[in-house]
Order: C-alpha cells, then structure tokens, then sequence
C-alpha cells in the first residue's frame, strides 16, 4: 500500500477521515505514524497529494492540511480482453493490470471458462480489488470493467467498434507470428486479448480474426494466465 486512497466522504475542504479498517492497520503496523507525520493520499477518481496526522486512534485517523494538486500517472492507453480467469487467481490479474494502468479491463466468456466462475462471490468484491490495485501502483483513478458473458455477440457487435482504427491482437501460442515480432515493426497495440488456461478454442481465433484481431504468440514457452498478462503489460512500462 504506497498510498492511501479515499473516497470523496472522507475528505471536507482541507481535513480528511480515514476509517477503513485495512488502511488504519497499515498506517499503524507498516508505516508506524503518529501525530505530526504526513501521508500520501489520494481522492477516488480524482487527484493525489497529502495530509497530515493531527488525531490516530482505534476509530480512525484525522488529516488536516491536505493538498490534493498532484495528478496521478497517465494510464497505458490499453484496453484488455481476458476471458474470466480461475476465481482464485482473479484477485490478483484485478490488482496487477491497476496497478500497471490499464484504462478498461473486458472480462469475457470463453469456451474455456468454466461456468462456475460466473458464480463466484469474488465478482462482486472487484471494486475492493481495484482499490488495492491503485494503492500499490500510486494512482487515484479507477479503470472501467465491463463484465461480457456471451463471447460471440460481443465479437461479432461490440468488438469491431472498440477496435475501429486501433490494432488488436489476441494472443495464442500457436501463432504464427510472435509478439516480439509484432511489436519491433508495429507500434504497441491498443487492444489486447488474453484466454483462459489453455487459450482459446480455434473456432474462437478464427472469430477474432474475422473482424481484424491478428494473432500472435508469446515464444515457445505456454504461460499460466496471469504470468501472460504481466509479461505482455511489462511492454508498456
């Protein structure tokens, strides 16, 4: 937790309330500040700066003299397509690509997916996960999710508009061409497009490529989703 980051309640002109149990732990156990020391702060979905402790205790901390004049970075300009991960690995894909910057996050279905994950508790826990996402990588502004449970619609309707004038690619491990490739003779694309364990069915490729996704591969090595997702994000930083 590099940061700490409020939603707009929390915050009255130049004072600020931090009540949420997780935070006051860190600020306690990790950081251990007291009265007089200044912490890093930011508004949800707006700007970043300081505050200083004047009141900690069990019930909260109180802030005052806070700053908000600091922009958080600019996010990576790359939208992601992953089809619905294992629950006990969604989490953690959820906090990586906020934490990397990534501006919209599309979780599809896939014919890999398992239909179970749809009903995972954790699907409802995902603002939690964002948070904790934009807390390690020192930013204030959320990215859009944007839940799709029918694969095909969303290809053949939704798909082609969000990539008009924009390159995609889907990656797939029997690919022709690889990433690396790709990206030493093209710019970075602006839509990605990651399956579940085991990648995506061939019929699904060839939908994908039907309305302009070009697939590629990542080398010879078949990486586990999340390993996939920070591997290919790292380009960007």
């Amino acid at each position: 937790m590099n940061v700490m980051i409020l939603p707009s309640s929390s915050f009255d002109d130049t004072t600020a309330i931090i009540d949420e149990v997780g935070q006051l732990a860190h600020i306690k156990t990790v950081l251990k500040a007291d009265v007089g020391d200044t912490l890093k702060i930011g508004k949800l979905g707006d700007k970043m700066g300081v505050g200083q402790i004047v009141h900690i205790d069990d019930n909260g901390c109180i802030l005052h003299n806070v700053r908000l004049d600091a922009d958080p970075p600019p996010k990576l300009g790359v939208t992601v397509v992953l089809a619905l991960p294992r629950p006990k690995v969604l989490r953690r894909l959820i906090m990586d690509m906020t934490s990397f910057g990534v501006h919209h996050i599309i979780l599809i279905n896939s014919v890999r997916t398992d239909k179970s994950y749809w009903a995972s508790p954790l699907l409802n826990r995902l603002d939690e996960f964002i948070l904790e996402g934009l807390q390690q990588g020192v930013d204030s502004i959320p990215p859009t999710i944007t839940l799709v449970k029918r694969f095909k619609p969303f290809v053949q309707d939704e798909l082609p508009h969000l990539i008009t004038g924009k390159s995609a690619l889907v990656f797939h491990p029997y690919a022709n061409t690889s990433f690396t490739s790709f990206v030493s003779k093209n710019p970075l694309p602006k839509i990605i497009i990651i399956g579940a364990e085991g990648g995506f069915v061939p019929y699904e490729i060839d939908l994908l490529a039907s309305v302009g996704v070009q697939s590629v591969n990542m080398g010879e090595r078949i990486l586990r989703t999340e390993s996939a997702v920070n591997a290919v994000l790292g380009r960007w930083v």
